[in-house]
């Protein structure tokens, strides 16, 4: 079982040609209300591709809390591990253009998943093969997790974004670090590529159509991208996590598993939403042959 703790979003999604300047109003193209959450969309990545997933977050009382259950259900991930909460739902602002995303998240029930529930799914969380995490939960309750997975032995994927909430106390539970280029800039400087070293095979910067890098404890190691053209890049991060996540628990190499990663995430940008891009198994392997 792979175990998801983090967020649960509905993603209020605006297209455009262009990204507005500072006070600018220019006109839209798109609008569209999907199911989105960093932590719903590696479930959904990863239950797609085969792995028996459950999620464990917050939803609101609102009509977006039911849609958001309902939604992770439909795509075959146990959501025991949910609670509703007073209020409203998590969102994400979504802005598509020129191929590219800004987002702005604001998270409503997802900061009221506390230490205590935290605690109280100690034992899945205990028995689970691979714990996936991100930083859109409160950061003691991602600590919490890290803690009941490192004493029961639980491997740990933590996706450290927003980059913001990463703390040093995390390391030394070593869990496997995925942040992008920026976000590893912002958690150890302009010498992140000295971390890599530092962290082998437990820091993987992922590169955008560029792939990825880790250190595997004697040299650097760069798994190439896959370039294609991109519709949507929101939730390709995610899909690698979660891909990921399933190539890890199936015990592949780590630079398989990067490769796996990155056949899904390629797949993923082609089709417009998070999760409506993320690809199934059959898709992510012909895509893997094509590039060998």
């Amino acid at each position: 079982m792979i175990t998801v703790v983090g967020s649960i979003n509905m993603d209020l999604v605006v297209g455009t040609e262009r990204f507005p300047k500072q006070g600018e109003t220019v006109l839209g193209n798109l609008h569209a209300t999907v199911p989105g959450g960093k932590g719903a969309n590696q479930a959904v990545a990863a239950a797609r591709l085969g792995g028996q997933v459950g999620m464990i977050g917050a939803v609101g009382t609102d009509p977006f809390g039911d849609e958001l259950t309902a939604n992770l259900k439909n795509k075959g991930v146990d959501v025991s591990g949910v609670k509703r909460v007073e209020g409203p739902s998590g969102i994400a602002n979504i802005l598509l253009s020129e191929g590219d995303n800004r987002i702005i998240v604001v998270p409503g029930a997802n900061h009221e998943l506390t230490h205590e529930d935290i605690d109280n799914c100690e034992q899945a969380i205990a028995s689970s093969d691979l714990i996936v995490m991100q930083l859109e939960i409160p950061i003691p309750s991602v600590l919490r997790t890290i803690e009941i997975a490192h004493k029961n032995h639980v491997p740990v994927i933590l996706n450290p974004a927003p980059s913001d909430g990463f703390s040093e106390e995390f390391l030394k539970y070593e869990p496997i670090l995925t942040p992008n280029e920026s976000e590893a800039a912002m958690m150890f400087g302009d010498k992140w590529e000295q971390a890599l070293e530092a962290h082998p095979n437990r820091l993987i910067v992922t590169l955008g159509r560029d792939g990825a890098r880790y250190y595997d404890g004697e040299r650097h190691v760069r798994v190439p991208g896959i370039r294609v053209n991109a519709v949507d890049t929101t939730g390709a991060g995610d899909t690698f996590n979660g891909a990921l996540a399933v190539a890890m628990a199936e015990k592949m190499p780590m630079a398989d598993a990067i490769r796996f990663a990155n056949a899904a995430a390629s797949l993923s940008v082609e089709k417009f939403g998070a999760q409506g891009g993320m690809p199934g198994r059959e898709e992510t392997m012909r895509r893997l042959q094509l590039t060998e």
